[in-house]
């Protein structure tokens, strides 16, 4: 990354873009009466005009320059792209539409009843709501987001969907703000590569787990090196491609923070939402690297481990 970029300058940027897109779903769906659910009504719930071209990318192998981030592509919403059917059926479009991230995260956390379970990044709550079912009324979800619009908008569909056991939370993942010892899991879906400090994250994530207790992410990592103009640029920060760690080195710093049994569940080759090449060349503007060979580059991976007892 460039020396002009600071910190706070990411953080700034990225609160920026994904409150821009938390304020698309400002406003509050109409919802069938007597239920917080339209599928179970037999409502169905529209598709989203477009995904967010500053979002994180779904995973999968399609060809570079279909526009992965935008709606014009065909691909649709990122939710469908990530989420069964089955999940998504009960979900408003104020939640299924506002997802950005890279994976499901639930789908690997093997969460019980009664668990408490923590969100990084949390966005619009699309996976605290999946966590929610999964663990019953008698667990706890804490989603936590740094953008004031995506914690508000959350609220909102928490509201929407009548769930007593989810609690939204403004805050950093640099600095949680919970004690330690204190959840069982902790789950967060193509954000930590958003974070400037990704040891601060995975040391506070290791202190607020309790012995024993799990991590699962969905993330976004490197094959090989990013040229400097890329890591320099603030839209590829908040596009979740700037702040990519190395695989490996992304392995090694959750090591480092002291957990174990650290496995690799899935990695996916994604395409990229960089603006300058939504056109489908082969070139870039000042990279030096070409659109194809970048994208054999970045990958979304599924990453289990878990706090020593």
């Amino acid at each position: 990354m460039g020396t002009s970029v600071t910190d706070e300058q990411i953080k700034q940027e990225v609160r920026k873009r994904y409150g821009q897109w938390a304020g698309r779903f400002g406003e509050p769906m109409a919802q069938p009466a007597n239920t917080a659910y339209a599928a179970q009504q037999g409502t169905i719930i529209p598709l989203a005009d477009s995904v967010p071209s500053n979002a994180c990318c779904a995973p999968g192998d399609r060809p570079v320059g279909e526009g992965c981030c935008s709606g014009e592509s065909g691909q649709g919403r990122i939710a469908d792209l990530l989420y069964s059917s089955h999940e998504l059926a009960v979900l408003p479009e104020s939640v299924t539409g506002a997802a950005a991230g890279c994976g499901n995260p639930t789908a690997i956390a093997e969460l019980r009843p009664g668990e408490t379970v923590l969100d990084l990044g949390s966005g619009g709550g699309i996976d605290c709501f999946l966590a929610a079912r999964q663990v019953g009324p008698h667990g706890q979800v804490i989603g936590l987001d740094m953008t004031p619009e995506m914690v508000k908008l959350a609220r909102r569909n928490a509201k929407k969907l009548a769930l007593s056991n989810v609690d939204f939370r403004w805050g950093e993942i640099e600095e949680i703000p919970l004690p330690d010892d204190s959840v069982d899991v902790v789950i967060s879906n193509c954000v930590i590569n958003l974070s400037p400090d990704k040891d601060a994250v995975f040391a506070e994530t290791y202190r607020v787990l309790r012995p024993g207790g799990r991590l699962a992410v969905s993330d976004m990592v490197l094959e090989g090196d990013l040229p400097p103009t890329i890591r320099a640029r603030m839209d590829s920060w908040a596009a979740c491609i700037s702040g990519a760690l190395e695989k490996q080195t992304y392995l090694d710093k959750i090591r480092e923070a002291g957990f174990a049994d650290i496995e690799v569940a899935s990695v996916d080759y994604v395409p990229l939402c960089v603006p300058d090449w939504e056109s489908g060349t082969d070139k870039t503007s000042d990279s030096g690297i070409d659109q194809r060979s970048l994208a054999r580059m970045v990958a979304s991976i599924k990453v289990k481990a878990r706090k020593p007892a």
